[in-house]
């Protein structure tokens, strides 16, 4: 693939497939995009809480959560779809304790909604991250 094919913020255009990307330097060197669509299908890949202006991450779980949910759903709005699009998300938390905070936040953006959903406890790679996201939707489902 042509060095620079990706741009934030671009959708570029393959056969039968679309991809959003976030300007990550890492989705070039790791070869991945923030979201791909694939016919009626979208995936977002994991989202963690870096706001665009690249401070500091929200310092609460619910925050956070909220945060990542706003970067997935803008990549799925850019992809044509939207948040009643969504049929699965994966929460990825760094301490149970928090698990009713990120759920709370969840709903407040998915209640309506009501995808499938799964939330692991897990470790991630930035130690202030405390949600890692993840959707997929079908577009007109």
């Amino acid at each position: 693939m042509p060095a620079g094919w990706f741009q934030p913020g671009s959708v570029r255009f393959l056969p039968m497939r679309q991809h959003v990307s976030s300007g990550s330097p890492y989705e070039e060197r790791y070869g991945f995009a923030r979201a791909v669509r694939v016919g009626d299908r979208v995936m977002v890949s994991g989202t963690a809480p870096i706001p665009q202006d690249g401070s500091e991450p929200p310092t609460t779980a619910f925050d956070q959560m909220l945060l990542c949910a706003d970067i997935a759903v803008s990549a799925l709005e850019e992809l044509g779809g939207a948040v009643t699009d969504v049929v699965r998300t994966r929460m990825f938390v760094t301490d149970p304790d928090e698990a009713d905070e990120v759920g709370r936040a969840h709903g407040e953006v998915f209640g309506a909604v009501r995808p499938a959903a799964t939330m692991v406890v897990t470790r991630l790679l930035d130690e202030r991250w405390k949600i890692e996201f993840e959707l997929d939707a079908v577009i007109d489902a």
